[in-house]
């Protein structure tokens, strides 16, 4: 495989597997009959810390920027030139890789979804939505989380700080986030983590499903980007 190829495949198992860990940790929270369940928002934020963590080694094993989230590429494209192309690929195998690990979400918790009787719940799994909704606060709360994310990563990764050891750090930070930050909106801080989920969440014979709020998605899209391009854009700016 060329160099694009590797990026994207790196891309897509990557994100494949922080879907697989992310939502796979809430489903086990969420649904019924699961032995899991009702394990609270810490055991949430800490899969989906390691999840992550997860994610950047495997897609670097193949190729991948390690990434996971179309915002870095967006970032790159911005502020530091980077080639359309690669980073259109990048996107695209983070978009791709999101989709599989929810559906193979579905399937490992195959029979939990009939036992589970709320159809608001099974969504949760799949994607995120607001405590409170109140789309211009929540726009705000994606903005911040994702700027933190933004900012905190570029330091990790500027200060060279225990070399290799970057995936877990930035696994904390997104626990971090999780804990602090997390509770107003559920922390997408990553459009591919909400959107593709979502849509997998649409397609699949879930029993009982119910609406994908999809008026609701254009929040954990665009305010991450906002939130992203604002942190690079800074960092840039003040190093």
């Amino acid at each position: 495989m060329n160099e694009s190829t590797h990026l994207f495949v790196g891309e897509l198992l990557g994100t494949m597997m922080l879907i697989l860990f992310g939502d796979g940790v809430v489903a086990g929270v969420l649904l019924k009959r699961s032995k899991a369940e009702s394990s609270g928002w810490i055991v949430i934020t800490a899969g989906w810390a390691f999840a992550v963590m997860c994610g950047i080694f495997v897609a670097r094993a193949f190729g991948g920027t390690g990434a996971l989230n179309p915002v870095a590429p967006l970032i790159a494209l911005v502020f530091n030139k980077a080639d359309p192309m690669q980073m259109s690929l990048a996107i695209a195998g983070e978009f791709v890789g999101a989709f599989i690990g929810a559906v193979l979400v579905f399937l490992h918790y195959g029979p939990h979804w009939r036992e589970t009787h709320d159809s608001g719940t099974k969504l949760s799994v799949f994607c995120t939505g607001p405590a409170i909704r109140r789309p211009i606060s929540n726009f705000i709360s994606e903005f911040i989380g994702t700027f933190v994310l933004v900012f905190v990563a570029e330091s990790i990764l500027a200060g060279k700080i225990a070399p290799g050891f970057d995936p877990a750090y930035i696994g904390m930070v997104v626990w971090a986030i999780g804990l602090s930050l997390g509770g107003t909106t559920g922390y997408a801080i990553n459009p591919a983590r909400d959107f593709s989920p979502r849509l997998a969440h649409t397609i699949l014979p879930i029993p009982g499903k119910g609406t994908s709020d999809w008026g609701y998605a254009w929040i954990p899209i665009f305010g991450p980007i906002a939130g992203g391009l604002a942190a690079g854009g800074l960092f840039k700016l003040l190093t």
